[in-house]
């Protein structure tokens, strides 16, 4: 009897734990629905604090950490520039930090000091007028995980389907929910001066390949010369202008920087958020689709995010 009894209490823990696993991983999002729409931004023109990160992306976890310890109740933000599935993951760009402020207000002197103490750069993102944009739950640590293996995978078929150019990825992380947003313009005052400045290195390092090939008379598209135009991206080149502590704008053009190997490549072919149709007021309706334009195939992003510090508000 005394067997019997002990087999049914063990069957009967591993049945809570089983059910408890589940209990958390629904409330954490796993039955959530991922709904990609088109239409205005989740949040007003921002300023951030920000460092900058070159490399894969399952290291900017230790951002994350640096920056929510800085001031807990802020809300946390990450920008991410390359695809990193078509880029290597060393060369991935990405910005992490914390939104200062917000709309009309502006950060205080205090806050931007403290933040630029800790290495941390200031600058300002403008709220564009339409954006592709999805949200998941927040609860627990276990929704970053859950958000970035469904969400990015929805957003890339929503781009590509309708085949828009939607770029950089933001990720913002505002009390219970994590807001998604692809700017469908202004998509320039995005990007940070640190990817520039990468942009116009690697694009200056094909040119002398190119250059030297050139000289010798040998093939272009030689082994030396292809791998070294991988990693290059050649995106437009915009102005470049950092934020001053008050500064509410930048004077960066509308251009676009997208990177050769940019996540656009999931499927974007260039469309605007001008060939969408509305349907009333500040909405945007389904876009009509280009029926001459040949469909790119769906980019996976296979990474795992690392966890920021949640702070309380």
């Amino acid at each position: 009897m005394s067997d019997l009894l002990l087999l049914g209490l063990i069957g009967g823990l591993t049945l809570v734990l089983l059910l408890t696993l589940l209990a958390f991983a629904g409330y954490s999002g796993l039955l959530a629905g991922v709904a990609v729409s088109a239409g205005s931004p989740p949040i007003l023109n921002i300023t951030v604090a920000y460092k900058f990160h070159m490399g894969p992306y399952g290291e900017t976890g230790r951002l994350f950490t640096e920056s929510c310890s800085i001031s807990p109740k802020l809300r946390s933000i990450a920008v991410y520039y390359d695809n990193p599935h078509m880029v290597p993951p060393d060369k991935c760009r990405c910005a992490v930090g914390s939104i200062l402020s917000e709309g009309e207000e502006s950060p205080s002197p205090e806050l931007i000091d403290l933040y630029q103490k800790f290495g941390f750069k200031v600058f300002s993102f403008p709220a564009p007028s339409h954006v592709v944009t999805a949200t998941f739950p927040y609860t627990t640590i276990l929704s970053i995980w859950l958000a970035t293996r469904r969400v990015h995978p929805a957003l890339d078929t929503y781009i590509k389907e309708r085949k828009l150019c939607a770029h950089p990825r933001l990720e913002i992380y505002q009390q219970d929910q994590i807001h998604f947003m692809c700017p469908l313009a202004r998509q320039g005052d995005f990007y940070v001066p640190e990817v520039k400045e990468t942009e116009r290195k690697w694009r200056g390092l094909a040119e002398a390949v190119d250059a030297q090939v050139d000289g010798t008379g040998a093939d272009t598209m030689s082994d030396t010369s292809s791998v070294s135009l991988e990693v290059s991206p050649g995106s437009r080149e915009t102005s470049v202008a950092t934020l001053s502590p008050g500064a509410s704008s930048r004077g960066w053009d509308d251009s676009d920087t997208r990177s050769e190997h940019s996540y656009t490549e999931s499927g974007a072919s260039g469309s605007s958020f001008e060939e969408l149709d509305l349907e009333g007021e500040g909405r945007l309706g389904e876009p009509q689709l280009d029926p001459e334009t040949e469909p790119l195939g769906i980019t996976k992003w296979p990474w795992e995010l690392s966890t920021p510090e949640k702070g309380k508000e």
